[in-house]
């Protein structure tokens, strides 16, 4: 296996780097994008009920508690009671952007190996059939062995490129797909502390 590896040249080494960074960002990814880790479990509940009977200073001290996205978001809008809606709600966007921005790092990582990867074994390719057209124009077409070598190293080199491009861009898909169900109930949980807060008057 070691050996098939070498015979991709000296491209390899990019993909290998490629493939260790791509494999240490989606591992970093699934371990902090834990339902339990943005949201923890009865935390919306503890604090719908304390936020309905008006304990505001309860439902700070239990937002700091679970130090997480959820908490953070909980614990920016009820540091504003007491101002307006919209500013309120400014508020809280604000500290959205920058929770969504915190769950979605390195998936530009991910997205970056599952481009490079392919890229670099096609540059791979490339080389292997350059080696392989010096050998015939040198040789001839008679040596099929003396061939081999550039042809191997081209096939190697682009099977490489796409066992870590393919497995790089699942990731990639999944770690945005994650945060963006997380950015939801973090926008649902806000807006249900706002209504606590500030109840949106009905159209008249």
């Amino acid at each position: 296996m070691i050996e098939l590896l070498i015979s991709g040249g000296p491209v390899m080494v990019p993909i290998g780097l490629a493939s260790v960074i791509g494999l240490a960002a989606l591992l970093e990814r699934v371990f902090a994008l834990r339902l339990n880790s943005i949201v923890p479990r009865g935390f919306a509940v503890e604090v719908d009920e304390l936020c309905r009977q008006e304990r505001w200073g309860d439902a700070i001290a239990l937002s700091r508690k679970h130090e997480s996205p959820a908490g953070r978001i909980v614990r920016s809008a009820l540091e504003s009671r007491g101002q307006e809606r919209s500013a309120i709600k400014e508020r809280l966007e604000e500290v959205g952007r920058r929770e969504a921005a915190e769950l979605e790092r390195f998936s530009a990582v991910l997205g970056t190996v599952a481009s490079i990867a392919p890229l670099l074994g096609l540059l791979g390719t490339v080389w292997g059939m350059i080696l392989t057209f010096e050998v015939i124009q040198q040789q001839g077409m008679g040596v099929v062995s003396s061939l081999a070598g550039g042809i191997s190293q081209a096939l190697v080199s682009t099977m490489a490129g796409l066992t870590v491009g393919i497995p790089a861009l699942v990731g990639h898909r999944w770690v945005i797909a994650r945060a963006d169900r997380h950015v939801l109930a973090l926008e649902d949980l806000g807006l249900m502390v706002l209504e606590h807060l500030c109840p949106e008057e009905p159209a008249a």
